[in-house]
């Protein structure tokens, strides 16, 4: 068999054959949990505006735990704290995952991405900040407009229906995963206080045991699910927050097979949590997080208060801005090609779908803004950031699906039937011809 392979001067070309099975798994999830991502925050909004709006509060605000281990939490806190550490183990096998074996391996396909999403995370963060200081607002809020949520963004494309190449896909995939240890790295460095090094240094230990026995290739849930629940309660009680510990374990665990081995630990975790992290944790977050309180008052706030439309302005014009802009300047720099099937109004669209924020965003937020009130327009603007971003992109994209589906359908075509795209058996390569 002749494989068909990618230009590597080419931006948006064919996907190696592994890469495309590896991003089309975690992308099928990922839509099917942005899905019920979409109606748990539907859900959540309307709830909150209801008549029974008191029993939402009450259940968000109701508290359960184990109090002598400092882990008396109320609902919202445990979503936020321990359903989202899960979300971050998949973020952080999935970042593992790309810089081992993934289009981040190597510095000549890991560069345009990466310039990207930093740029994606620069621009929207300056803007905010301006906005913000222009107003003489809290300029705590900064980093809340900077994370792409590729749950939403999926939903938003299986919503519309379009037919997006999968090299788009996978270059909005890798976005949001580099997205997610920008926000990591940030939650821990600027929204940690009060440190309890004894705390911290038995969630290091932990996580040292957690490597030591991946180096030993020790297998048994029964040794890594109490190690991994005992490491993330001691990250919550030294003061960093709890998610931290849930993506350093996400890239520890080992991403390539051993001799024999069907699939890596990584990819066995990943099979049987990623499901659970999309269709349950980030659900429950945005259940309990997007509950705002929709009013006049509250939607003019958005726009007449510095805070709230900073957060709005980073994601639909700073991350439209930043990641456009940053693919283009990496494509010029290092000479690579757009595929001439796809034009920069594609990446124009892509651009402005990355301006959908939700889950991090709101994470991001609730840390930044502890004072309820504040929090609720932070909130609010972001739910508004990112419907404004996704109605952009819908009109953008649909505008240029009969390309897509055309690519699409290439890129399936299956006439022998053997489970491989004929284009990866000397058929026509992705943008070579019109």
């Amino acid at each position: 068999m002749t494989e068909a392979r990618p230009r590597r001067n080419t931006v948006f070309g064919l996907l190696p054959w592994p890469e495309r099975q590896a991003i089309a798994e975690a992308l099928r999830t990922e839509t099917v949990g942005g899905l019920v991502l979409l109606a748990a925050a539907v859900v959540a909004l309307v709830w909150a505006n209801s008549p029974w709006s008191a029993a939402y509060e009450s259940v968000r605000d109701f508290h359960f735990g184990v109090p002598a281990l400092g882990l008396d939490l109320s609902v919202g806190h445990w979503t936020a704290d321990g359903l989202l550490a899960v979300f971050f183990l998949v973020a952080g096998i999935e970042l593992k995952r790309e810089l081992v074996v993934g289009e981040l391996r190597t510095p000549a396909t890991a560069a345009l991405p990466i310039v990207a999403a930093l740029c994606g995370m620069a621009v929207p963060a300056t803007l905010s900040l301006l906005v913000t200081a222009s107003g003489g607002g809290n300029l705590d809020g900064w980093a809340v407009p900077m994370a792409t949520d590729i749950a939403f963004a999926l939903a938003v494309l299986a919503v519309i229906s379009t037919h997006l190449p999968s090299a788009l896909r996978a270059f909005l995939l890798t976005l949001a995963v580099v997205d997610d240890l920008g926000a990591i790295l940030i939650i821990a460095i600027f929204f940690t206080s009060d440190l309890d090094f004894r705390a911290l240094g038995g969630a290091f230990a932990g996580l040292v045991l957690f490597y030591a026995l991946q180096r030993l290739r020790v297998r048994g849930w029964w040794w890594y699910a109490p190690l991994s629940i005992a490491t993330w309660a001691l990250m919550y009680n030294s003061g960093v927050h709890a998610t931290v510990a849930g993506v350093a374990m996400g890239l520890i665990l080992r991403t390539t097979r051993d001799k024999g081995e069907k699939a890596s630990p990584g990819a066995r975790v990943s099979h049987l949590v990623h499901p659970v992290s999309a269709g349950v944790a980030v659900p429950l977050f945005a259940l309990f997080a997007a509950g705002v309180t929709v009013s006049g008052d509250a939607l003019t706030g958005v726009f007449t208060a510095p805070e709230p439309l900073g957060v709005v302005v980073g994601l639909v014009v700073g991350k439209i801005l930043g990641i456009f802009l940053g693919t283009y300047l990496a494509a010029r720099f290092t000479r690579a090609q757009l595929n001439p099937d796809l034009a920069w109004a594609d990446v124009f669209g892509l651009a402005t779908l990355a301006g959908i924020g939700f889950t991090v965003a709101l994470l991001i937020g609730e840390l930044a803004f502890p004072d309820p009130t504040e929090a609720e327009h932070i909130k609010a603007a972001v739910l508004i950031g990112s419907l404004t971003a996704a109605a952009l992109a819908t009109v953008l994209l649909r505008r240029r699906n009969r390309v897509y589906k055309r690519l699409y359908e290439d890129e399936e075509r299956d006439d022998d039937a053997d489970g491989i795209p004929d284009i990866y058996q000397g058929g026509r390569r992705a943008g070579s011809a019109r």
